[in-house]
């Protein structure tokens, strides 16, 4: 037997190993030098050194996906699911969102919620697989390069980082302008409609809100990990009151509720899309939205003890929290509104919600109510500023951003990458100016939000199970070789049909400028911009994910013995 390394700088980047009998194969990394894998070529297909199942910490399994430490790991299980869950923040994102849902009746709005969020579990149950495979803080787009075709992933990972990160900015965005929103109408409440809500004034509260949010998320990372116990907390309360007061006021000061066949098969097109298209811009988009951030707990990864199993069970359990507590309101709501659905979606107030609170409950509760999710609200965009950040800074770290050497520093007193926030808030900053253009120019940003998100969760699964179904070595969440694939593909089904469903505007006939979908523009061209710019340009630099780990971290990281198996060809 004969090893030979062949070593370029610190690191090696190619082990061959032949055998007395002849035969010989090359560990040729996407490599050794990139991601601290080695790939065995053979005729089988691919066998791949990341293994999940079989690394006893979380730095040993951060080491083998090819990246050193440089954030403390203080989410517990119950923190990384509850930064998923407080940017989903449910009754703030519902009131955002439920007006466009009530414009095909109440049916329409339970039933759309109840069924894409079934949908949505599966696409969430293909992200825990891949999430506990290989836990990593730039997760999508990191394995959408660990698993697509030779010769493409560098191109295809950069455009899926770009996505990934562009949707939560705007995610940012619209979480922010509905704070806005939010804010002015408690204003508008308590003024009795004497205050006029200007796209300037919009602006101005949402600006405030994203700088307000970044210097939260500037805290050390064990306060950040706090503030979600905190937010957990918080929703909850503001839930349960809402589950108590509404039904009470209702039956004080309207006297009756709607019936079951009012909530369950009132269906009322309020536009001029055929009816089946209009269930599903009107139901789906709701659901779509608020439980739309569950890739957070990806980016957390590098902060979360035991990775591999509490980032899969933060996913899991934010959306089905999320998707059961979700429809319950929905149904609560559409139980104690008003029948006339115009009176509760163009109301004085901007805000659907403030419709329905007010009825029920009158002014003062109004106001109150309106301020609690604008409290729950900065919350949701304090946990999406620190997710967006953490992509921010990985994508950096492989040198996919301009500027990505100032980016990517980390704070080593603090374990908080400030530069990846300061970038995170001036891109939100700089995305959110579209508030200023009217309404539709607004509403590009939830859409964009959705868009970008469902492109980059969905890429990483259809490569795993295409090119990359010999690299896949499952991590302790896994449901087995038939059911794996079957919830897969659906999901990716379920989530290509999404990224078409939001580029339609809500009308069908006489689109104008004020009427027009902006995110069909802004979507698919900063898709194809991060191409042209990676072709043009970004290749000399980004060259997919590579290692930060010097030969002795990683060996010290990974222990002798995995590395004496990786020689002896025994993985």
């Amino acid at each position: 037997m004969s090893d030979s390394i062949e070593k370029k700088g610190p690191v090696v980047t190619e082990v061959r190993y032949s055998v007395d009998i002849g035969s010989s194969k090359d560990f040729s990394p996407a490599g050794f030098s990139n991601i601290r894998s080695i790939r065995s070529q053979t005729g089988a297909g691919t066998v791949n050194y990341i293994n999940a199942g079989t690394a006893t910490t979380d730095n040993q399994l951060l080491a083998e996906i090819g990246y050193k430490p440089e954030l403390r790991r203080q989410f517990s299980t119950l923190q990384v699911f509850g930064i998923a869950f407080s940017i989903m923040g449910l009754l703030p994102s519902i009131a955002s969102v439920m007006g466009g849902g009530l414009t095909g009746g109440p049916a329409t709005l339970v039933w759309g919620w109840f069924i894409a969020g079934g949908f949505i579990l599966t696409v969430g149950i293909s992200m825990a697989e891949n999430a506990s495979a290989i836990p990593t803080a730039g997760g999508l787009y990191y394995w959408t390069h660990y698993y697509s075709p030779k010769g493409y992933k560098e191109v295809i990972s950069f455009v899926i980082g770009c996505s990934n990160s562009l949707a939560l900015a705007a995610g940012v965005c619209s979480i922010d302008y509905g704070f806005a929103e939010e804010v002015l109408a408690a204003v508008v409440i308590a003024k009795d409609g004497n205050f006029e809500v200007t796209s300037g004034k919009l602006y101005g509260v949402f600006a405030a809100a994203v700088i307000c949010m970044g210097l939260c998320t500037c805290l050390a990372s064990r306060a950040i990990a706090r503030l979600q116990t905190i937010s957990i907390v918080s929703n909850l309360f503001i839930i349960v009151l809402f589950f108590i007061a509404l039904p009470i006021g209702t039956k004080k000061n309207v006297g009756t509720f709607n019936d079951g066949s009012f909530i369950f098969g009132k269906f009322e097109n309020l536009s001029d899309w055929n009816d089946g298209w209009q269930f599903c811009l009107a139901g789906f988009m709701p659901v779509v939205w608020t439980i739309g951030s569950f890739d957070s707990c990806v980016h957390q990864s590098e902060e979360a003890k035991d990775a591999k199993k509490s980032v899969p069970i933060g996913i899991l359990a934010s959306i089905s929290v999320c998707w059961i507590l979700g429809w319950l309101i929905l149904i609560c709501i559409c139980a104690c509104m008003s029948p006339d659905l115009k009176h509760v979606v163009d109301n004085p107030y901007g805000f659907s919600m403030a419709q329905v609170i007010y009825d029920s409950l009158g002014k003062k509760w109004a106001i109150a109510f309106m301020s609690l999710m604008a409290f729950c609200q900065f919350l949701m965009g304090s946990s999406i500023v620190t997710a967006v950040s953490r992509q921010i800074w990985a994508f950096a770290r492989d040198d996919g951003l301009p500027l990505s050497h100032y980016i990517k520093m980390v704070d080593k007193r603090y374990s908080v990458p400030f530069n990846a926030i300061f970038a995170a808030c001036c891109g939100s900053l700089i995305l959110g100016l579209l508030c200023l253009i009217d309404s539709a120019a607004t509403g590009a940003l939830f859409s964009l939000a959705v868009a970008g998100n469902n492109l980059a969760w969905s890429m990483p699964t259809f490569m795993r199970l295409t090119w990359g179904r010999d690299l896949f070595r499952p991590g302790p969440f896994y449901l087995g070789k038939i059911w794996s694939p079957i919830i897969a593909w659906t999901s990716i089904i379920f989530e290509t049909f999404i990224i078409i469903l939001v580029m339609f505007p809500a009308s069908q006939h006489g689109i104008t400028k004020t009427t027009m979908n902006y995110a069909c523009v802004i979507g698919p061209g900063i898709w194809f911009l991060s191409w042209v710019y990676y072709i043009t340009y970004k290749k000399k630099y980004y060259h997919g994910p590579k290692t930060n780990l010097s030969d002795e971290q990683y060996e010290d990281a990974v222990g002798d013995d995995v590395i004496d198996q990786i020689l002896s060809n025994q993985l």
